[in-house]
């Protein structure tokens, strides 16, 4: 309990506030990287069975345990199969309707890697105040007091830097490889739509190949 109370009294209000934001971000971070990697995993290995023709999820797609991107493209190819001039503005809506959760994550990262340096300067000036206040009440400023408290106060500033940079570098990371998955995204569109229209040129041809009955009216 008296280590509790010493540690909360050399961080203050500002370095709790910073150790849940650096719980928090390194939660997020974890989550979004095991996601984002699971989902473009699987999203490989289906869409080469669909381009095999070993995978019918497309014809009959479970959207609710569908892979997120497996959807955009069966959206892109239901309602841009007849006209595919604007693919790429419809994947970019398909992607913020289907990765609303990446996006609240990404952006809750930024927010950290923002946030955290203001709260560990605002520590360092609530430490400093009170090092001031102290030594106004002292009759004879001691040089071993001043620089403690402000050893003590400079702490969160640390603590507000250590997190930031982190969280910025993992931050941009993975907005990398969420922008890759977007380019993909629609690259595999495309290719998803030239395979519909070369099967429904295939189904025409087959259609017309086939013997007409005389007796048919």
């Amino acid at each position: 309990m008296e280590t509790i109370t010493s540690s909360y009294e050399l961080i203050g209000p500002a370095g709790v506030a910073l150790i849940l934001l650096g719980i928090y971000a390194v939660y997020r971070v974890i989550w979004l990287t095991i996601y984002l990697n699971r989902v473009w995993n699987n999203f490989r290995k289906d869409f080469l069975n669909i381009e095999n023709g070993k995978s019918q999820c497309l014809r009959h797609l479970d959207r609710e345990n569908a892979n997120p991107l497996i959807r955009i493209i069966y959206d892109i190819v239901v309602s841009q199969a007849a006209h595919s001039d604007n693919i790429r503005a419809e994947v970019a809506y398909l992607f913020h309707r289907n990765f609303k959760r990446v996006n609240n994550g990404l952006i809750w990262l930024k927010v950290i890697s923002v946030i955290s340096p203001l709260l560990g300067l605002l520590g360092t000036v609530f430490g400093m105040v009170e090092v001031f206040q102290s030594l106004s009440f002292a009759q004879v400023p001691d040089a071993d007091v001043l620089a403690n408290g402000i050893w003590q106060a400079l702490i969160t500033t640390v603590m507000g830097l250590c997190i930031a940079i982190p969280t910025m570098m993992a931050y941009y990371a993975l907005v990398m490889k969420f922008r890759g998955m977007h380019i993909e995204a629609v690259e595999h569109s495309f290719r998803a739509l030239k395979m519909v229209q070369k099967l429904k040129k295939e189904h025409a041809h087959l259609l017309q190949e086939i013997p007409q009955d005389k007796d048919s009216h």
